[in-house]
């Protein structure tokens, strides 16, 4: 998966690192000067042979209270759901089960799971997310830890006191391994990011596409070693505090968040499930090399807000906020006046002493809250479509007149709305389906989850009209919402055969078997319980002739023959097959059968909702996984690997035998309980499998329907598997 922080530039050679799981995730790699203090065990209290006394207790303050979190993600990618997984570390700042983390960590999860000091995995929930800080608080679910007595917590510390040099401990989860420590030292307390060559312009990072992060950030920089997985994780001084939560590295680079900006923003979440900010609409530049010796550069304005509708201008010289004299003339004094703005609260009235063309004069606006930058998405699965709320940012970005309507992310290929005419394409703007206006991005889910309600399949429109906006042009489409029939492949007419496999045997190979160099089939393998089986045919009989035709085997293209030539009969037709056995040429008298339903001819299903295909079982499985005929379910054949079937557990290969306490044993079995699920769209489905020779329980939650964040927090989907 790629990398979720990033930068435009500058920030490319740093960029957290990502695994097969993981979304992102702090790195560090190559010419680091740390060394490991300690590792995870059973218990933390014991001091290391060789461990520095002050560091084991710095440890010990905090070890206890770290936690390695696992995530299960959604994302929305070519029109259709994209499920993954995520590693990062957190730790527990409260007695309540608050976790604090990055938000990279958690961002797009559905479910959270915290393993804590003693290898317990409790499940946790989302309280709130700062992409701007990236920054996220978890709480765990306390009842799962009812009698396990009061939980380890680590305190934070004062990172103002930070100095160059000062020894410190990052601890976490690297590549989801057991917990470790690394030491360090700091290397530089108020770090920002330039474009480099010798700029002082501060760098925009980006968590995700449309997503800004770090604009009120300084950070600790330092050379503690942090790889994928440490994301999250505590930056420990000697006194054992959080003097920092870590969240990108590389290079022999750690960076880190303050904890006096962790500390805030954490109580936030917990307080609001959200951090409040105001916003003016304006970004600043240093006044380095302009000749200036006072003020901050307005470097933009954003059209329509609060700067913009008091008058201020890019290239506006602000000389003081609220009465305050203003003078930034390095890149690191922008990030706190970044913040001293945003913390006013909403709706602060603001004077601006402003200086424009050598006159001075003073500005009034009123601060507004800083809505999020990224909205709501989800996949509105029949029609094959992604989509995402219009927010003023995304607005602003395409400079769209409004935010009616939502956003085209992706579109499915093969899906209705691809094969629309015109197509809906990414980067379309839903303006109203089946002539009702899209105002909102809950309006285009209402309106889906009516059209696509009925459970009848005939009552669900065969055309529907829909409206979008492409590059300022309205168009129109027509979709076919109707889901297609299921038809099974049609089956070959029955045909006479005979339960034998066969090799065939050359001159060469033949010499080496018998004297007489007898080329032919040669029977690997008779079926039991067939026909074949009752007769006098054994493993190792060159077949030579089936009644009044002889073989002339020379090529692999004869592999076939046999079977070719039984086809030519009937079922219940006998037929003199001519053997050499032992050097002997033998009669064997055969009664012929019907054919069986092979592998490629089997009835298939694939489901959606839990990505998953499958297969009845045929008598060529039995045989070769060696199972009876009292053996019964349906093979799966493929999977999503992190669909929710293969994140339940599920292989190719195995043979699924129950479903939601409903016995599995043919394709109309499983496709009746699939059916019946997405109607009553439980919260939890138990998969019971035979794999090998093992029976397996496993535990699937899924997401049935389109929801917004709102919605998914009001109607939370419970993560505790449940005993079958």
């Amino acid at each position: 998966m790629t990398n979720r922080t990033r930068t435009r530039t500058a920030l490319r050679t740093w960029a957290p690192l990502s695994t097969a799981v993981i979304l992102a995730a702090a790195g560090g790699f190559g010419g680091c000067h740390s060394s490991p203090v300690g590792e995870s065990g059973s218990s933390v209290s014991g001091r290391l042979a060789g461990t520095d006394p002050g560091l084991a207790a710095a440890r010990d303050r905090v070890f206890p209270a770290l936690v390695n979190i696992r995530v299960v993600t959604v994302n929305y990618v070519g029109g259709q759901e994209s499920k993954g997984g995520g590693n990062g570390s957190g730790t527990i700042i409260g007695p309540e089960g608050y976790v604090v983390t990055n938000q990279h960590v958690v961002a797009d999860g559905r479910r959270f799971f915290c393993t804590l000091a003693d290898k317990r995995e409790v499940a946790a929930e989302l309280v709130g997310e700062d992409p701007l800080t990236d920054l996220a608080v978890l709480r765990l679910n306390m009842d799962q830890l009812r009698d396990a007595g009061p939980l380890p917590v680590a305190v934070f510390g004062d990172s103002d006191t930070l100095d160059v040099g000062d020894t410190v401990l990052a601890m976490g989860s690297p590549f989801s391994l057991s917990r470790s420590v690394t030491l360090g030292i700091v290397s530089n307390t108020s770090r920002v990011f330039t474009s480099g060559f010798g700029t002082e312009e501060v760098e925009d990072m980006e968590l995700d596409y449309g997503q800004t992060t770090g604009v009120f950030t300084r950070w600790i920089q330092h050379d503690a070693l942090i790889n994928p997985g440490n994301s999250g994780g505590p930056l420990v001084n000697l006194r054992g505090e959080i003097i920092g939560i870590n969240t990108r590295g590389g290079a022999g680079m750690g960076f880190a968040s303050p904890s006096n900006l962790a500390r805030d923003v954490a109580a936030l979440l917990i307080a609001h499930g959200e951090v409040p900010r105001s916003w003016v609409g304006v970004s600043f530049r240093t006044i380095a090399k302009t000749g200036l010796t006072e003020g901050v550069l307005v470097n933009s304005v954003t059209r329509g807000g609060p700067a913009d509708a008091a008058g201020l201008r890019a290239g506006d010289l602000v000389l003081a906020l609220a009465g305050s004299p203003v003078t930034v003339r390095f890149a690191e004094e922008l990030p706190p006046l970044m913040k001293s703005i945003s913390d006013r609260p909403i709706g602060t009235d603001l004077t601006l002493r402003v200086r424009r063309e050598g006159r001075d004069f003073d500005l009034r606006l009123t601060t507004e809250r800083l809505l999020p930058e990224r909205g709501d998405e989800t996949a509105l699965r029949g029609w094959g479509i992604a989509a995402r709320e219009i927010t003023e940012k995304l607005a602003r970005d395409l400079r769209l007149t409004s935010r009616d309507g939502v956003f085209v992310t992706g579109v499915r290929p093969g899906s209705p709305a691809d094969l629309s005419e015109p197509k809906i394409q990414r980067g379309d703007i839903i303006r109203s389906i089946d002539k009702r206006p899209v105002a909102a991005f809950r309006d285009a889910v209402a309106i889906y989850r009516e059209i696509m309600a009925p459970t009848d399949r005939e009552k669900i429109p065969e055309f529907l009209l829909v409206e979008v906006e492409r590059r300022g042009q309205s168009q129109v489409t027509v979709i076919k919402p109707r889901p297609e029939l299921k038809e099974d492949p049609p089956s070959d007419l029955p045909k006479a055969w005979l339960g034998v496999l066969t090799q065939p045997v050359f001159r060469d190979l033949a010499r080496q078997l018998t004297p007489e160099a007898t080329a032919g089939l040669r029977v690997t393998r008779v079926y039991p319980g067939t026909r074949a089986a009752e007769s006098d045919l054994r493993v190792g009989d060159i077949i030579v002739g089936a009644g009044d035709e002889r073989f002339n085997v020379r090529g692999l293209q004869d592999a076939g023959l046999l079977q070719r030539v039984v086809r030519t009969y009937r079922a219940d037709d006998r037929l003199s097959l001519r053997v050499v056995r032992d050097g002997l040429a033998v009669d064997v008298p055969v009664t012929l059968e019907r054919t069986r339903t092979t592998p490629d001819e089997a009835k298939t299903d694939q489901n959606r909702d839990f990505e998953l295909r499958v297969r009845e079982l045929t008598f060529f499985d039995r045989d070769a996984e060696r199972w009876d005929e009292g053996v019964a379910g349906v093979l799966v054949t493929g999977l999503e690997r992190v669909g929710w079937a293969g994140l339940a557990g599920l292989f190719t290969g195995d043979l699924i035998q129950s479903i939601a306490g409903t016995p599995v044993a043919s394709i109309d079995d499983f496709r009746a309980v699939m059916e019946r699920l997405a109607r009553e769209q439980p919260a939890r489905v138990i998969f019971v499998v035979l794999r090998g020779n093992t029976t397996a329980y496993l535990f699937a939650e899924p997401e049935w329907k389109p929801m917004t964040k709102d919605e998914e927090r009001a109607n939370p989907t419970p993560t505790t598997p449940t005993t079958p």
